[in-house]
């Protein structure tokens, strides 16, 4: 929830705030919930508005909406090109070789807190939108129609945006690896 409610508020106390405003909304309306959708989504919805509301009043919140236009509308590539055979080979545009496979490695060092905390950072690293996204989708759950409505970004944007905070996440961890 901390992590979701951080998405519409610059810092962390203003994040614990919001979380806590939402789990008092909870108590409060808990008997006008009707179960028309699950209980989580239910709780991240009154999470989600007060986030809102609280950004909004402290004018710092962007919509992302426009975040998400800039973002999509950047050169960036989401992969290397060095990782792709070049214009005339052929296999031009493939995979020189697949991306690491992590199911390769102990379970312990993936599971580790170093590798926790790094994938983390990485995520905490991206760009505000890419950040939202894969924090809503990968780690509160979301599926990507809530995000889309949510976020009020298209289908197409939400599977871009979470490709480039995968990869970039995917990246951070196989660096890590690698060492």
């Amino acid at each position: 929830m901390l992590r979701v409610a951080s998405l519409y508020v610059r810092d962390r106390a203003a994040a614990e705030e919001v979380v806590q405003d939402a789990w008092l909304g909870v108590l409060k309306g808990i008997d006008r919930f009707e179960g028309r959708s699950s209980f989580k989504t239910w709780l991240f919805r009154i999470l989600t508005n007060t986030a809102k509301s609280r950004g909004e009043r402290e004018g710092r919140s962007v919509p992302f909406s426009a975040l998400a236009r800039a973002e999509l509308e950047s050169s960036e590539s989401s992969v290397e090109p060095e990782r792709f055979f070049a214009e005339g080979e052929r296999w031009a545009n493939h995979w020189i070789s697949s991306p690491r496979r992590f199911g390769d490695l102990p379970e312990e060092r993936l599971l580790s807190d170093e590798t926790v905390g790094l994938a983390r950072a990485a995520i905490d690293e991206l760009p505000d939108v890419q950040r939202a996204v894969i924090t809503m989708r990968d780690i509160a759950g979301y599926s990507s129609e809530e995000v889309c409505v949510e976020l009020d970004i298209s289908e197409g944007n939400q599977r871009v945006l979470l490709h480039r905070a995968r990869t970039k996440v995917r990246r951070a961890l196989e660096q890590h690896f690698d060492e």
